[in-house]
This record gives structure tokens, C-alpha cells and sequence, in this order.
């Protein structure tokens, strides 16, 4: 997570594309049509796909902060592994000879 301080730097030498992300970013994760605890294990769903550690430990502790439970993110938890299986799966049709 240190290494989150290095967002400073990009920040400094592309400010305007940094402002930018981050707009998005609140934009996309604020309180809407879904609520913001839901969006979190979204997140959540998608950084176990990505395996992103700084974006686990981010939306782990704000999925928490909107009410998440440990049943919850251990749910999201297989539905990130079964998509990320069923990927495999299916892209092995591409190896099949026809």
C-alpha cells in the first residue's frame, strides 16, 4: 500500500488526466441506482479477477464501511472465481479442432 504514494507523483506530472480519473472514479462508485455497498463488491468481484492488490484492499475496507459482511465478500468472492473459471472453460472451445 506504500506504494499508493507514488499517486502524488503521478498527480504532479499529469495533473488534468489525474483529476479526470478520479472524477470518474467518484462519479462511478457514489450512491445511485445501486446502492454504494453493492458497487464495492462489485469492485471487489472485479480486483479478485484482476488481482489487483491495491484495489482488493481499497473496496474490501469501503465495501466494509458500506455494510458488507464477510458472508458477502466470501459470496463475492466464488462468484469471482467461477467467472474467472468459466472463462477458461469456454476459451478452451477456441482449442478445440473442428
Amino acid at each position: 500500500m506504500k506504494n499508493l504514494k507514488q499517486l502524488d507523483s503521478l498527480s504532479k506530472n499529469a495533473s488534468e488526466a489525474m483529476k479526470a480519473f478520479q472524477k470518474f472514479d467518484n462519479i462511478a462508485l457514489q450512491e445511485g441506482a445501486i446502492p454504494i455497498k453493492y458497487k464495492e463488491l462489485m469492485a471487489v468481484a472485479v480486483a479478485l479477477t484482476t488481482q489487483c492488490p491495491y484495489c482488493l484492499e481499497i473496496h474490501k475496507t469501503k465495501a466494509i464501511n458500506a455494510g458488507a459482511t464477510q458472508e458477502e465478500l466470501a459470496e463475492t468472492t466464488f462468484i469471482a472465481a467461477v467467472l474467472r473459471a468459466g472463462a477458461a472453460v469456454v476459451h478452451g472451445a477456441h482449442l478445440m479442432e473442428k
